[in-house]
């Protein structure tokens, strides 16, 4: 078999530096490298088809594969993706049964294939090594492993792909390629206005060099034009046209690319554009990861409505950002490379004032806060985080919205009618939607009619808030479709399963994407009554408001409260395994309802969080 030595020796070096394959001795490496054959698929191409001969072993050298298949519906199943360094097809060579799944070249990627007469020939020449080794590939791949425990790690690519004419991604490409760039190498290509020549990071790149760019390149940022709507181009002196050359370099970009930017204007009809029909036809399409960027003017208050947009298209997310505000992009950075970070805060009653301390510290120590979520007084400040409301302002308006007090009712349904805190969460938040705010929030609450945790993440705010701090017995129920919510705190104080499902996708969920920060305020406190006394009444309860010393004897608030806590106690182990960071304030000296001491309460949360940060040297989000 004819090899070219630059071949030879590409393959050696990437299985030396696989996690699986590394294990072999140098002479097995070189015995693979000198029976393989060399082969190159474009973005798109099917390598191995489901239901064919099992007849090669695949190895990629670089570029990517994604494994799939289809279900008895025909519904496109994605599996993991295989990265440089790693191998697919031994187990149904090995056992001489068909293929199980199709693999399709997510990007254009330079493979090594061994066939079925090569592998034998080697098996006899190294029988025990290369049994373990090719099991340990499958044992890994079964394990979803694929993405840990590879020491070559496979680059991120991403297009951007303005969905309409006029759409200008150029200062959306420059922050994102900037913020990746706090992340890892990044290369940052587009081309030049005539259409003529690529640029990598504002250099002259020759095309010949693009097939180098994953060994040097952590991220890699495709940059594409809007789509030329009058249909009046350059002519270039080659006679080839701009437009033609757009075309030319987007489907290029679409070809390399693991994940999909579509970039339109908040003014943009929201109807599937001519571009994306003409995407979908592409090979590959289906199995690549799909975003949209909405760009709003800088000014812009709220973002308009997501749901149009999500007729008709197969989105992983949609970011709604404002122009000239790189932080919004430098969210969507970290969303897209699963670097986002979850806060997450639980109820506590006036004690909750410490997450406003906690996130202090967290701007402080410039770690973002891409998603925010909560529990009663937690839902409650994560809203008005969520709003963009300053840390002042959220204290203030915190501290005048508990000072209202609420009329005792007829309790047929509860103590309190609840219908001062709805007015006030109303005067608060008006009619603004949560899917209708710049970043991602939710509210838990316990859903009685189904006995579990709802958490709200669309509808009005104020109800979700509403929900979310209603605990039974004393607040009225919320009706949601005829089902009731209250303060989710009966099963689950600090939602964090809830935060870990919103971080990122199935696959990624099992890598654990993403960071989340939980914030617990809610004091185990020891609920009990005097020895002495026989049974609690009115008036062994009345006495504790008259003397010190009067006999311990809980009131009906204590119960509750209490009640409607024990579940979330419970399940506090569970809770902070499922968090990357668990921070406890010592707010136990504060009582439950000493929202006047607000600020004191924020302050030791600062200073708790302060101390807790300073040791989280593995934790480095984007600066």
């Amino acid at each position: 078999m004819e090899h070219s030595l630059s071949f030879g020796v590409r393959v050696v070096e990437v299985l030396r530096a696989s996690a699986v394959f590394g294990a072999l001795t140098e002479e097995i490496l070189q015995a693979l490298a000198r029976v393989m054959e060399e082969r190159w698929a474009h973005g798109g191409e099917e390598i191995l088809r489901e239901g064919d001969e099992s007849d090669s072993i695949v190895f990629v050298i670089s570029g990517g594969l994604r494994v799939s298949r289809r279900d008895r519906n025909g519904q496109l199943l994605l599996y993991n993706q295989v990265q440089p360094g790693q191998s697919v097809g031994e187990l149904g060579m090995i056992l001489k049964q068909a293929r199980a799944q199709t693999v399709t070249a997510l990007r254009d990627s330079r493979l090594a294939s061994l066939s079925r007469r090569a592998y034998e020939d080697l098996l006899r020449q190294f029988p025990l090594e290369l049994s373990q080794v090719f099991l340990k590939a499958v044992y890994d791949r079964m394990r979803n492993a694929t993405d840990v425990g590879t020491d070559q790690r496979m680059a991120q690519t991403y297009a951007l792909l303005p969905l309409h004419m006029g759409c200008d991604c150029s200062e959306l490409a420059q922050d994102l390629s900037l913020a990746l760039a706090r992340m890892g190498r990044t290369a940052h290509l587009n081309r030049s206005p005539d259409g003529r020549h690529t640029h990598l990071n504002g250099e002259m790149l020759g095309h010949h060099d693009l097939s180098h760019l994953e060994d040097a390149y952590d991220f890699i940022l495709y940059e594409t034009r809007a789509p030329d709507g009058t249909e009046q181009v350059t002519q270039h002196v080659d006679g080839n046209t701009r437009s033609d050359a757009d075309n030319e370099w987007r489907r290029f970009s679409l070809r390399q690319a693991d994940q999909l930017v579509y970039v339109a204007a908040s003014t943009d009809a929201p109807g599937l554009s001519a571009l994306e029909r003409a995407l979908m036809r592409e090979p590959a399409y289906a199995l690549k990861r799909h975003h949209l960027v909405l760009m709003h003017p800088e000014q812009a208050a709220e973002p308009v409505l997501p749901e149009p947009w999500m007729q008709a298209r197969e989105l992983e997310r949609i970011y709604p950002i404002r122009r000239g505000r790189r932080d919004d992009a430098e969210r969507v950075a970290r969303f897209l490379t699963g670097t986002a970070v979850g806060v997450v805060l639980g109820g506590g009653g006036a004690r909750g004032f410490a997450h406003l301390g906690v996130l202090r510290a967290l701007a402080e120590c410039h770690i973002p806060v891409d998603l925010i979520g909560g529990n009663s007084m937690g839902a409650l400040i994560g809203a008005q985080v969520a709003c963009d409301m300053s840390l002042d302002q959220i204290l203030q308006n915190t501290q005048k919205f508990a000072a209202g007090g609420e009329r005792p009712t007829l309790p047929l349904i509860s103590i309190v009618g609840g219908r001062r805190v709805e007015r006030d969460l109303k005067r608060m938040f008006g009619e603004r939607l949560i899917e209708g705010l710049w970043r991602p929030y939710f509210a838990a609450a316990c859903n009685l009619t189904q006995g579990n945790t709802t958490v709200q993440d669309r509808g009005p705010l104020w109800r979700a808030v509403l929900a979310s701090n209603s605990p039974a017995g004393l607040f009225p129920p919320v009706l949601l479709d005829g089902e009731l919510l209250v303060d989710g705190a009966i099963l689950e104080n600090v939602p964090v399963q809830a935060m870990r499902m919103r971080l990122g996708t199935p696959l990624e969920r099992r890598r654990g994407n993403g960071h989340i920060i939980a914030i617990d305020v809610d004091v185990r406190e020891n609920l009990s009554a005097d020895p002495g006394l026989q049974r609690l009444t009115v008036m062994s309860t009345l006495r504790r408001f008259f003397s010190d010393k009067a006999p311990a004897s809980p009131s009906i608030a204590d119960i509750l409260y209490s009640a409607g806590h024990v579940g979330g106690l419970n399940q506090r182990f569970r809770t902070i395994s499922q968090a990357d960071h668990y921070l406890e304030p010592p707010v136990a000296d504060f009582s439950l309802m000493a929202y006047a001491k607000g600020a004191d309460i924020a302050e030791v949360g600062y200073r708790y969080a302060m101390e807790k940060i300073s040791r989280w040297d593995h934790f480095k989000p984007a600066h």
